[in-house]
């Protein structure tokens, strides 16, 4: 499969489907039992023969998803139950192949008062297969009342291709009491845009790609502005070392970061920056964090500011790659400072934190930052940038009306971190996990994109590279701790192991 993965619409799905039907070709019940197929094959790597299921199948096509796959499970011998919600006067024709080729009884549900009596424990999955990506209206009626009573269960579900009720990309107007909450969902060559924003965690789960065979020149020629960022997308991309190399062929970062009782967040941001590969590292803080500093980043070369407890003064050192921002605080001395840098400086700059609060309170300084510079918020940040947000849909617009009308490369951090770019691609990363939401974990972030900035790599391809290792450090890190105890200096201890898991 080749990656980064397009986030295709429904309907681009649907065109995806037809194409490989008739170009493969492939007769649309093979493509079905193909898809089945690896949603079975997933199943059965998960749950032994212990378990029993119970597949709840729209008369649609989904439904005929979810009718191979009960067939093939009681193939397996696994105890299988298989329930019927008739969606209107049409049945699908290959839900109706897969429901002559099954050899179990299909029990209709035409009424809430036939809904299953399906006794809750560990050992029993119920398989959603109602209702497909194509769904563009409201849940309601009977629909509505058998997701509200699977949903009642507080079994494990999982859905196929996507959790029935829920929307592939826009929910802002769904009702959401009408949508099954699932535990796995099991999707078709790429995620929907829906899986990967925050409001639909709760109705999509884990959601896990499988490849099932999809025209890849077709999926390559159709238009798309969202992402899916993996492994294979970055290993073609990312350099490795040569034998006659020396430090000054890895590049020289200045970092200017730190107040006082803040100068942790200094030394997690440069220590992130020497495991990332860096050949030179400078330093510049206020005074206050020269002990701490030559006590714990021995690597590192500081340079003077006269301020004792924060920056103060004007910039006035010469540095092409630049981070600026965590733990400096946001007082007037500092501000000025940071004014007197953005003004100076002229190839692209990491900021985060701190810096991105001060230009918040003044936004004229947007117009100061050279263009294709990495801004690394979370989303409050981002809000004191950008604005407020009803939805997650409307927040992606915000994020491409913002970074197109400054040139900046704007990464809004969380899970599945959005990395958005001045033409309005937006990236989504596929590492990570919630113990990495620890104070610290950004300045992680910002000092690998800042050394892989020195480096040599473009302002979009250490973007990239940044956030994914950052999240597989992070998932390395959850291995060890879980996610209770993480802290963003786990995180900083397994950079070097991430390096090497996407170098193989």
């Amino acid at each position: 499969m080749i990656f980064p993965l397009k986030i295709l619409t429904s309907k681009q799905i649907q065109q995806t489907d037809f194409y490989t039907i008739q170009n493969e070709p492939i007769k649309s019940i093979d493509l079905m039992e193909r898809a089945s197929l690896k949603c079975f094959e997933w199943i059965q790597n998960k749950y032994d023969l212990s378990y029993t299921f119970y597949v709840f199948c729209g008369t649609g096509n989904n439904g005929g998803d979810g009718l191979a796959i009960a067939r093939m499970l009681n193939l397996s011998k696994y105890k299988v139950y298989c329930y019927e919600i008739k969606l209107g006067n049409n049945f699908s024709k290959d839900y109706l192949v897969n429901k002559k080729r099954l050899e179990l009884e299909v029990n209709s549900i035409n009424q809430i008062k036939h809904f299953p009596i399906i006794e809750n424990h560990s050992k029993a999955i119920i398989i959603d297969s109602i209702l497909g990506s194509g769904l563009n209206r409201n849940t309601s009626g009977l629909i509505k009342d058998i997701i509200f009573k699977i949903n009642q269960t507080e079994m494990e579900i999982v859905s196929v291709d996507i959790s029935s009720g829920l929307f592939s990309e826009d929910n802002s107007l769904n009702k959401l009491d009408g949508i099954i909450k699932s535990k796995y969902t099991l999707s078709f060559n790429a995620p929907k845009l829906s899986f990967v924003l925050p409001e639909n965690q709760k109705f999509v789960g884990e959601f896990n790609v499988l490849d099932i065979g999809l025209d890849k020149d077709f999926i390559g020629s159709l238009n798309s502005q969202y992402y899916y960022l993996t492994k294979d997308f970055l290993l073609k991309r990312i350099k490795r070392r040569k034998k006659f190399d020396h430090k000054g062929s890895f590049g020289h970062l200045l970092i200017v970061s730190g107040s006082k009782g803040m100068m942790g967040s200094t030394v997690l941001t440069s220590k992130a920056a020497l495991y990332s590969g860096v050949g030179k590292l400078s330093i510049l803080s206020p005074k206050c964090g020269e002990h701490i500093l030559q006590t714990t980043v021995l690597e590192a070369i500081l340079e003077k500011n006269i301020g004792n407890n924060y920056l103060a003064d004007i910039y006035n050192l010469k540095y092409d790659w630049l981070v600026v921002g965590p733990g400096i605080g946001t007082n007037l001395e500092t501000k000025s400072f940071l004014i007197s840098l953005l003004k100076k400086v002229k190839k692209p700059i990491v900021i985060d934190a701190d810096a991105l609060n001060i230009i918040s309170n003044e936004k004229k300084l947007l117009n100061l930052i050279p263009a294709n510079s990495i801004l690394t918020p979370h989303p409050k940040e981002f809000e004191r940038l950008a604005g407020k947000w009803k939805s997650d849909i409307k927040k992606l617009n915000l994020l491409k009306k913002f970074s197109n009308k400054y040139k900046l490369i704007c990464i809004l951090k969380g899970a599945n971190t959005a990395i958005c770019f001045p033409n309005g691609d937006v990236y989504f990363n596929s590492t990570g996990n919630p113990g990495m939401a620890s104070a610290g974990s950004g300045d992680v972030l910002t000092g690998i994109i800042g050394s892989l900035l020195a480096q040599g790599y473009s302002p979009e391809i250490s973007s990239k590279l940044g956030v994914y290792i950052h999240g597989l450090a992070g998932d390395f890190a959850k291995r060890k701790f879980g996610v209770t105890s993480m802290t963003s200096s786990n995180i900083q201890e397994f950079i070097s192991l991430a390096f090497k898991k996407v170098l193989i």
